[in-house]
């Protein structure tokens, strides 16, 4: 089944070469104004997106994400940030108590953000743009916070680089539907077919050549497929330090 919709959103790759040519100030607030009609849980709209433009900040963002080069390549890098903060004034105003330290608030804010950021990334590939999600934003979140001028109850969740492709991104295979669609009731019975014929799928794009993680020994490349490379990156212990940063913006997730 194809139309102009679904024939993008197939296309998509993340982009990590970009002109350097700047975007104009409209073209942002499309891209960012297409998220903002994403749904929303109760029509809450727990996000703020923050704008860096400066070649300065984009560097010092930089290098705050491992040094990943197209951070400072592209000329716009966006946070998406969980932003209870505007619910914290709201309730103010009206003389109530934001029960902004539960666990579902910060959830729904998180399930916000994905969904606005994934339909702005979608409306700027309609547009020509190309974008990559930066999740190493949260390596050095107090930083980013400092850099951003986050206030209290305001967390930034992913990064995305924003800017024109200068080429076309490789369109990576997707595990088989049959291994994420289930009907009625969960059944994992066929799961190793259909990861093992995704292994082969995978080792062929050359995705993995030369990007072996984890402390393991090193595997013959015809077997490091997804299974062998996603086992060994959930295997280590990841931004421990996540949790206090939370606390100390005011998410208690209680």
């Amino acid at each position: 089944m194809h139309n102009p919709t679904l024939d993008l959103i197939h296309r998509h790759g993340s982009v990590r070469n970009y002109k350097s040519d700047p975007l104009p100030g409209e073209l942002i607030e499309t891209v960012v104004a297409a998220g903002q009609r994403a749904a929303t849980s109760s029509n809450l709209q727990l996000y703020s997106v923050v704008v860096t433009l400066d070649p300065d900040k984009r560097a010092r963002m930089q290098s705050y994400c491992g040094g990943q080069g197209h951070i400072g390549q592209a000329p716009v890098f966006l946070t998406w940030c969980a932003d209870l903060s505007r619910l914290e004034r709201v309730c103010q105003a009206q003389g109530l108590d934001h029960q902004a330290g539960m666990m579902e608030n910060f959830l729904l804010a998180a399930v916000d953000v994905a969904i606005a950021a994934q339909n702005a990334g979608l409306a700027a590939e309609s547009l020509g743009l190309g974008f990559c999600y930066i999740g190493a934003i949260r390596n050095s979140p107090r930083e980013v916070i400092e850099l951003l001028g986050l206030p209290h109850l305001v967390f930034p969740l992913v990064g995305m680089t924003l800017g024109w492709p200068l080429k076309q991104p490789k369109i990576r295979p997707r595990l088989p539907l049959d291994a994420v669609l289930h009907w009625e009731r969960y059944d994992p019975a066929q799961e190793p077919d259909h990861l093992k014929r995704y292994d082969q799928e995978m080792i062929a794009t050359g995705i993995y050549d030369n990007r072996q993680v984890g402390p393991q020994d090193p595997l013959d490349p015809a077997e490091y497929g997804w299974q062998a490379h996603s086992a060994r990156r959930v295997s280590q212990v990841l931004r421990p330090h996540l949790r206090q940063v939370l606390l100390e913006q005011g998410f208690e997730l209680k």
